[in-house]
């Protein structure tokens, strides 16, 4: 008898404790239930941890003379390896200059990057001649193409007018730019483009490009919609393409912009 009642004894504090195992694990399940609740459903939070997430895990970045770790380096005065001319992709011929810097060789044509790009953090430097030279658009013109299509303008402004949608800093012929930002004539001027590339499906938009420009740290452009191709004629329209080239444009018209700081980040 005295067997039977312990045998018992343990029997019920072994049910006992299941239950009470069972009961803990369901409250759990119901506090996780009520946090996921409160993250995705919309619920007012009640607790610090609703807020909080712990992944992904940024990766680090670090500078090296103002040059992410994670970025492509496409000029850096160290020659044109990154670079073709993109008429027959041979050699670069513009002008490689003791600053590290490059210059336009006026009527050789464009050049672009051997690499293709789609979303991206570009950085890029330039400046116009500091003898100033021809007027409008005829002044230190020359562009930076995203995609080989969606041109930021480069050209001298200072004193300088042209029509606001093809001036320094333009989507040219789409976006007037916020402000003039310029660095007086013949000194460095940087942009900084957050570029966003256009999605197809089926050779259809499905969605438009994006692009976001600072001058000299200041904001030109905010996050603007790009409306298709560059066009000097017509109205802009988008075709269905993936990855492409960067490319930098001889505007034919003794142009000499330089460029210099020339980096790339893939988004």
């Amino acid at each position: 008898m005295r067997y039977f009642l312990l045998a018992t004894l343990l029997f019920l504090f072994s049910t006992c404790k299941e239950n009470a195992q069972n009961l803990s694990s369901e409250k759990n399940d119901i506090e996780k239930e009520q946090l996921e609740n409160e993250k995705y459903i919309g619920e007012e939070p009640t607790s610090p941890e609703a807020t909080e997430v712990y992944e992904p895990i940024p990766p680090k970045v670090t500078l090296n003379n103002g040059v992410p770790s994670d970025a492509i380096v496409l000029f850096d005065g160290n020659g044109f390896d990154e670079w073709v001319h993109t008429a027959d992709s041979t050699a670069v011929q513009w002008h490689s200059n003791a600053d590290g810097s490059m210059t336009v060789k006026d009527k050789t044509g464009n050049i672009q990057t051997r690499r293709n790009f789609g979303d991206m953090q570009l950085h890029i430097e330039w400046k116009s001649p500091a003898v100033v030279k021809n007027e409008g658009q005829a002044r230190a013109n020359s562009g930076i193409f995203i995609q080989q299509r969606y041109e930021i303008q480069v050209l001298d402004n200072n004193d300088n007018p042209t029509y606001p949608n093809g001036q320094v800093g333009a989507v040219y012929k789409q976006s007037i730019p916020l402000a003039m930002a310029s660095a007086p004539t013949g000194e460095w001027n940087s942009y900084d483009i957050i570029f966003h590339a256009p999605k197809f499906e089926n050779e259809e938009l499905k969605q438009p490009a994006f692009v976001t420009v600072l001058h000299n740290g200041v904001l030109i452009q905010d996050h603007f919609e790009i409306e298709g191709t560059i066009q000097y004629i017509g109205w802009p329209k988008y075709e269905a393409h993936g990855k492409a080239p960067i490319v930098l444009q001889d505007h034919q018209d003794d142009s000499r912009v330089s460029y210099r700081n020339i980096w790339v980040r893939e988004l």
